[in-house]
């Protein structure tokens, strides 16, 4: 089958012949329909994070079930399913208190040393899977915790990005902030992880939600996500524009990875709010806490998020029937569909900005 490998640090994707091997176990042999270019995926091969090389780039995909391992209890041959990148082995502490993305074991969901690679060059040499899933390729073979059965009308491109963008997002309002009716919002970056977390905070009921971006595009599109208000911090200082809204909010998200705007999301909160940091910051970043005595008085908060809390079978699915119910806006999250061998010039729309999300639905 034909997969994109990122084979060096910085050199972005190329296609290859690769081999992918049979469901053992819980694993779950799908045809990709749909994956998603998530910015997550560019991180790990422009930066060292120490994932095996070569590996299958991509995780935000929709499929069908093709066939399936011995132990799959939870899916069918024909289901449409839709992958995430939370490893959880459903069986220790934290699992079984509903933290699945605290997990202890995440080793579970991979196979064990001594058995063979789940994909490979025809040469024999292993290839890694981008966060165990490796969904630039025609097939993925992946662990049954990975996958969510969802409703057969959302559309495969609109599937894909509820595994990763979409749960992280509005997992982020809903399941770690635990938004309520009239708290305020604001979230810093207006990709497509900001403006899930601007439909997570609609959903909620939050009474002021303001999108802050450097480009007006990006802004004028989070209106149709749920925003209330919009800022240009490349026009005004969002800090004294949030504060002179609110007077500060109950919550503020950082989903960029930058430190300038990890400081200012702390410094828009209210006395007692909390500020969340989500955006992937390189290897090797710090950023600090104010520890003012106005900070410390204030009881103000600094809470890092992964993967928006999410519970990947829950989650998944909810999102899904309530794209189909018309209650969740997805398709203006699709910009463009493309085809594997395209995945460099999607990345470099999305760099530029030109893009919310390209999806891959040729193969």
């Amino acid at each position: 089958m034909k997969a994109s490998l990122a084979t060096k640090v910085g050199q972005g994707f190329t296609v290859h012949d690769v081999r992918i091997d049979d469901p053992i176990g819980r694993e779950v042999l799908l045809d990709v329909k749909a994956s998603g270019l998530c910015h997550s995926d560019l991180h790990l091969i422009e930066n060292d994070f120490g994932l095996p090389l070569p590996a299958v780039g991509g995780h935000e995909i929709s499929g069908v079930v093709r066939s399936i391992g011995p132990g799959v209890t939870s899916m069918q041959v024909g289901d449409h399913v839709v992958a995430c990148l939370i490893p959880y082995c459903g069986a220790c502490a934290e699992c079984l208190s509903g933290r699945s993305t605290l997990c202890l074991n995440p080793a579970a969901v991979s196979r064990t040393e001594g058995q063979a690679p789940r994909i490979s060059l025809p040469d024999g040499t292993a290839v890694a899977q981008s966060v165990h899933v490796g969904g630039f390729a025609e097939q993925v073979l992946v662990h049954e915790n990975q996958l969510a059965v969802v409703n057969k009308e959302i559309p495969f491109p609109q599937a894909a990005l509820l595994g990763c963008s979409v749960v992280t997002g509005a997992g982020a309002m809903i399941n770690t902030a635990h938004v309520r009716p009239g708290d305020t919002v604001a979230v810093v970056g207006t990709g497509g992880i900001g403006l899930n977390a601007i439909s997570g905070a609609r959903l909620c009921g939050a009474k002021h939600i303001i999108a802050v971006d450097i480009d007006d595009t990006k802004l004028q599109a989070s209106l149709k996500f749920g925003a209330t208000h919009l800022i240009n911090s490349k026009a005004t200082d969002p800090v004294a524009a949030v504060q002179e809204l609110t007077g500060g909010v109950d919550h503020a998200f950082e989903v960029i990875g930058l430190e300038a705007t990890q400081k200012q999301v702390q410094k828009m909160t209210r006395p007692g709010g909390t500020a969340y940091l989500i955006g992937i910051a390189p290897p090797g970043a710090t950023t600090n806490f104010d520890a003012s005595l106005d900070a410390l008085f204030g009881q103000r908060r600094l809470h890092a998020v992964l993967m928006g809390s999410s519970n990947v079978k829950r989650d998944i699915a909810l999102y899904a029937d309530m794209y189909v119910q018309g209650r969740f806006e997805l398709d203006s999250l699709v910009s463009q569909e493309i085809s594997l061998n395209q995945v460099n010039e999607g990345y470099e729309k999305l760099k530029k900005g030109e893009v919310i999300r390209s999806v891959i639905t040729s193969f």
